[in-house]
């Protein structure tokens, strides 16, 4: 107020309301992995955790898939078979792909390198150091890390929850299973008991393991040719092959002579079958085609669209490439669903029984019996399903986190939901800092986290028929604190609160009940009546 030593009129304003805590943002996750590029304006952006909106500035930033390539070779049984070049495998853009597809927004991309590099544990671990800068985060998802081998994979899972849980308790892990397109066996080498096995026993309570990975289409056969074929030598031989069957009915190469076991001279070979010039023809003008792919500077749209139109092998080979890139882990999707529920219900609501979105089936079918291990294990640590179901497509059958034997944090949305609530109040209290410690700070304390609770209670967060059932909040002498914290510059709040838990089992019972006798009897309508 300024000093009143000139007369005249002096106005002063005082607030009427007690500042309020604002709720944290929760559907941000923070993806680590490698990228095509990572530039903005000509400034590297790599190691650095970036915020993007979509996934058109995801691409103008980071880029978009690698070309994996795959090595062919013939087979007798199955005409070709495929395996892909390990060096050549990203998984972050299609799992970004899959973000967005399920209901994806804001989120944090960090690029610990780009393709052509050799995926580290060391680099990832250093990726994840970065996020340690950024508060606004609160899911980490590292889809690169199931590339690695299985012991490597495990090591930086720990060192994710050793971040969620321990370095910063405001975010949760999104995990996938090491070799989950693999079913279960019941030896050693059981993925789900690997994976358990593998993430330890810490900070189990801020991470949430899925299983199996899903087959999806997010890459479209319009992005494959036959540059995905590494060896275009072992690709020239199966369609050869393909058109000496069609053609020629077998080889157009002289066989090998035969030795005869017992003599040791040669056997004559049978004569040749006559082959229809015509035929022969045929087949020469599609081996030239054929032979174009050695040719680096062919126009390779129109050399793709004459293979597929003579070739019934090439377009299965490239089907199979398509059907390959898209198994793909679900923690990308997952993600996406965490964001989705977020934001159209709320962060207390599951994240399961939920569809996903470009997702055709599960790689691997799990039956209810099944899923009794996955759930509810012994030793706690549940991997929550992915399942699919008639008319309902592939959903989400799982909502608990590994910390499945713990009565405070077994379901995934009540512990988002004490972050949220946390980081919100923390958050709000920052500004009483360095206020004078005495009642009249503490009844402001105390009322905008009574007001903020009361919100969170009316969105359905909380239980109880009222606020004062919901949650309490104390604070001041003799309540939370003594004389002694006053002195030493200490304010203790106490705030408690009835997190609302889903229905994961709901059972209905059912019994008979005895028959009832129609009231009034039957003479009075005359059916029974007999005439006389």
């Amino acid at each position: 107020m300024n000093r009143l030593t000139t007369p005249g009129v002096y106005l002063v304003e005082k607030n009427a309301f007690s500042s309020s805590v604002r709720a944290v943002p929760t559907a941000v996750p923070a993806f680590v992995g490698y990228t095509q590029k990572a530039v903005r304006d000509k400034v590297s952006l790599s190691g650095k955790a970036v915020r993007v909106n979509s996934l058109a500035e995801f691409v103008s930033l980071f880029g978009k898939a690698n070309k994996t390539t795959f090595k062919i070779k013939e087979n007798q049984e199955l005409g070709f078979t495929l395996s892909a070049d390990k060096a050549t495998q990203y998984n972050l853009y299609n799992s970004m792909r899959l973000f967005y597809a399920n209901g994806g927004g804001s989120c944090y991309i960090t690029s610990v390198g780009t393709y052509g590099s050799e995926i580290k544990a060391s680099e990832l671990k250093g990726g994840l150091n970065q996020l340690l800068r950024q508060q606004e985060p609160t899911m980490v998802v590292m889809p690169d890390a199931v590339l690695m081998e299985k012991n490597d994979c495990y090591g930086v899972y720990q060192e994710i929850l050793k971040h969620c849980g321990a370095e910063m308790q405001n975010r949760v892990a999104v995990l996938d299973v090491h070799d989950g397109y693999k079913d279960r066996t019941n030896d050693k080498n059981d993925v789900v008991n690997a994976f358990r096995e593998g993430v330890g026993n810490n900070s189990l309570a801020f991470g949430a393991g899925y299983y199996p990975w899903v087959n999806t289409t997010v890459t479209g056969s319009s992005e494959l040719d036959f540059s995905n074929i590494s060896n275009i030598d072992g690709l020239i031989k199966v369609l050869v092959s393909e058109a000496e069957q069609t053609f020629l009915g077998g080889s157009s190469t002289a066989a090998p002579t035969a030795i005869d076991p017992k003599t040791k001279k040669p056997i004559p070979a049978a004569p040749a079958a006559k082959v229809d010039p015509k035929q022969m023809k045929r087949f020469e003008a599609v081996k030239a085609e054929i032979e174009k792919l050695k040719d680096a500077s062919v126009d390779s749209v129109t050399l793709g669209q004459t293979l597929k139109a003579i070739s019934p092998t090439y377009k299965n080979v490239l089907k199979e490439i398509r059907r390959q890139l898209n198994i793909l882990p679900p923690s990308g999707a997952i993600a996406g669903v965490y964001s989705l529920i977020d934001n159209m219900v709320g962060v207390h609501k599951s994240p399961a029984n939920v569809s996903l979105s470009s997702v055709v089936s599960p790689c691997i079918d799990i039956t209810s019996d099944d899923q009794e291990d996955l759930n509810v294990p012994l030793n706690g640590k549940a991997v929550n399903a992915i399942r699919g179901f008639m008319g309902k497509g592939v959903l989400v059958w799982g909502a608990r986190t590994l910390d499945g034997n713990s009565d405070d944090w077994r379901y995934i949305s009540v512990r988002r939901t004490v972050i949220m609530i946390e980081e919100s109040i923390k958050n709000s209290v920052e500004a009483f800092v360095f206020e004078n410690n005495n009642a009249q700070t503490w009844i402001k304390v105390k009322t905008s986290i009574d007001n903020f609770l009361t919100d969170v209670w009316k969105q359905g967060s909380l239980s109880g028929s009222s606020p004062s059932e919901a949650f309490d909040v104390n604070v001041g002498i003799g309540n939370t604190m003594t004389p002694q914290d006053v002195l030493d510059g200490i304010m203790k709040i106490s705030v408690r609160v009835a997190v609302s838990r889903p229905a994961e089992f709901i059972v209905i019972n059912f019994e008979q009940k005895l028959q009832e006798a129609a009231a009034g009897g039957g003479d009075e309508d005359g059916g029974d009546a007999s005439d006389n």
